[in-house]
């Protein structure tokens, strides 16, 4: 049976999903934009430093997803990573190495034209709970 996944210590839907979908020990964590989730805005901007507080946000937002499922980042065994410009690409290498620790999950990272609401990140996870 699905089991939907929701926290207020992320961002709430702002379409026609969920935060995330649990069956068995298996969750799909919907893709993460950097919205602050207590004023549902976007942080930082397209300069070097607002990219480094996007990318942030969107980790802090997906380890509040995958607490709210009963796991954490150390779980997550797959993670899909999207950028309006990949020349910030060494910075979500630099950023993800503080929240994430060997062995890394499986992870692609594809430049994309645009993201929701002027976002320059997004990512999405598969979790398997007890994976560690």
């Amino acid at each position: 049976m699905k089991k939907i996944i929701s926290t207020e210590q992320a961002p709430k839907a702002i379409g026609t999903y969920s935060q995330a979908v649990a069956v068995g020990n298996t969750v799909w964590l919907s893709g993460q934009i950097p919205l602050d989730p207590v004023t549902m805005q976007i942080v930082g901007d397209s300069s070097a430093q607002g990219m480094e507080q996007q990318i942030h946000q969107v980790f802090k937002n997906l380890s509040a997803v995958a607490q709210a499922a009963g796991g954490s980042l150390a779980d997550i065994v797959k993670l899909n990573c999207f950028l309006t410009d990949l020349s910030h690409f060494a910075k979500v290498n630099e950023i993800m190495a503080s929240y994430f620790q060997e062995p890394y999950p499986a992870r692609a990272a594809v430049g994309v034209a645009s993201l929701p609401r002027g976002a320059g990140f997004e990512a999405e996870a598969v979790m398997v709970l007890g994976a560690r």
